[in-house]
């Protein structure tokens, strides 16, 4: 059974740093893209970086230079290093494969809110 475990939010200063991580089971971790989406209130969720097999990294504009997405095979671990967050970051923050399957289940995400 496939599972997305997320933890290492929280509430952090606009310039603070952060760093998620996704536990992943279920599926042959090296073999997959994996991803980091986010959904801000009132908004859908969006990808904002993903990483494939081969450990290419791509991310959308307003991360980058300041996210870093990386994975550790060994522990089938996903991460999401995240510095100088703004205010526009605040979001649940959830990982999946990328593309994520139509029925691929999603975890409950963590929680990260930037604000002074």
């Amino acid at each position: 059974q496939v599972q997305f475990v997320e933890s290492g939010g929280g509430l952090v200063q606009p310039g603070g740093s952060l760093r998620l991580s996704c536990a992943v089971s279920g599926i042959a971790f090296s073999q997959f893209t994996l991803g980091w989406y986010r959904q801000a209130p009132g908004k859908l969720r969006a990808l904002v970086a993903s990483i494939s097999s081969g450990d290419i990294t791509r991310y959308v504009d307003s991360a980058k230079g300041r996210f870093t997405i990386s994975r550790d095979s060994a522990k089938n671990t996903l991460y999401l290093q995240m510095n100088s967050l703004k205010p526009e970051d605040t979001a649940v923050y959830h990982c999946n494969e990328y593309p994520s399957r139509p029925d691929s289940p999603w975890g409950q995400g963590t929680q990260v809110t930037v604000s002074s």
